[in-house]
């Protein structure tokens, strides 16, 4: 069958998946009474701390050590690897060597656990210490949200440490690494992909999982499998039933190349156009991508359409850390319980939601209802946008 895949986004760089990396996050804990890691200091040159993982979970005052220099969090993040570029998210401390100490753990600021208890569906505020009654835990806000569960909203609550008043040190956290699997095993992935094209690997896709442990890693096991139902129902629209490795309209390739970006188009001019599961594009996409999973893909973006798992793994992070034209990250749509239509929003909603192409919302939720009864759950509410 003849397809001629064109861009689902308008050329530009606010309001669109194509958009922007979404603006910086604001509130860090420091603001909220709980105490700040600060870089050891002394005569001679500072200690290492932990080295940086990109699977770990930072949140702000919390330091890693990477290229021979100290990083500390400014606030939330996983995956961008320290820099002074990027998002910005981490403050370089200097110069470091020898020691390879340990991170300090924050210390609360309060001395009792007197807290109140979560109460779903309540507002919450950063920085706000409740009692989670299920487990008798204590989480603390590390953004504001309208009463997400704490032991499923990893990014908006982080387990907190405090004593006296019958507290008790948190469990870990639910967000936990892919042991080896993925909740969607290869027989069901090539039942959901029929006539996939070869580049698009189970095996690839297995790979990209270590870049982002909480993608369809959170929650409960429908949750997980929800998750990844919606995010290949979400691909398998953008590629044709991973069809399609590239942008199929070759006139859009020049477009992409922002030049008013201080680092330009170092690959050419017409060398960031669409690729991978999610058909990333535009310049400063390649780059923040890149900078997020360690990879320059700024100079290098055809790793996109030449390694699976470096495709697989940019689908990922526009799925775990982008907004698009939505109010939310596709995984937080999904583990919040805000609903499969979520996700369309913040991949194209300003294009398909809100009755702008309903056939092409359809199409996305066929995909979605198919993919969940594979993996024996149920889809959810909230399917449209």
């Amino acid at each position: 069958m003849s397809h001629t895949r064109t861009s689902h986004r308008p050329a530009h760089r606010a309001g669109s998946r194509r958009g922007r990396v979404a603006a910086l996050l604001t509130g860090a804990l420091a603001a909220t009474g709980l105490a700040v890691m600060v870089p050891t200091t002394s005569t001679a040159a500072a200690a290492c701390t932990t080295p940086y993982s990109a699977t770990q979970v930072y949140t702000g005052g919390m330091s890693a050590s990477y290229n021979g220099h100290n990083w500390n969090a400014k606030w939330w993040t996983q995956g961008e690897t320290p820099s002074t570029g990027g998002s910005g998210v981490w403050a370089d401390q200097g110069a470091c060597g020898g020691g390879g100490g340990t991170t300090t753990t924050p210390t609360p600021s309060q001395g009792t656990c007197n807290h109140p208890t979560w109460v779903a569906g309540t507002q919450y505020a950063t920085g706000t210490v409740v009692k989670y009654a299920p487990n008798g835990q204590y989480y603390v806000a590390t953004h504001d949200n309208p009463g997400y569960d704490p032991t499923i909203s990893t990014w908006y609550w982080s387990p907190y440490t405090c004593t006296g008043g019958g507290g008790t040190s948190p469990s870990p956290t639910t967000t936990t690494p892919n042991p080896g699997g993925f909740v969607v095993s290869e027989a069901q992935f090539n039942q959901m992909f029929p006539n996939r094209n070869p580049f698009y690997t189970y095996s690839g896709l297995v790979a990209a999982l270590n870049a982002y442990p909480a993608f369809a890693g959170t929650g409960s096991d429908t949750v997980k499998k929800q998750e990844a139902a919606a995010f290949l129902a979400n691909i398998s629209h953008e590629t044709g039933g991973l069809v399609y490795v590239v942008e199929q309209n070759t006139a859009n390739y020049p477009h992409y190349c922002d030049t008013t970006q201080p680092y330009g188009c170092p690959a050419g001019q017409a060398a960031y156009y669409g690729r991978g599961p999610i058909q990333l594009s535009w310049n400063f996409n390649y780059k923040a991508a890149g900078d997020a999973l360690g990879i320059d893909l700024l100079n290098n973006p055809n790793l996109v359409q030449t390694d699976a798992a470096v495709a697989w793994k940019t689908g990922i992070w526009y799925w775990m850390t982008q907004n698009g034209p939505g109010t939310m990250t596709a995984h937080n749509a999904m583990v919040n319980g805000a609903g499969f239509g979520e996700t369309i929003r913040s991949i194209n909603g300003s294009i398909e939601c809100n009755g702008g192409n309903p056939a092409q919302v359809q199409s996305r939720v066929n995909a979605y209802t198919s993919f969940t009864s594979i993996l024996g759950v149920p889809t959810g509410s909230n399917l449209s946008c």
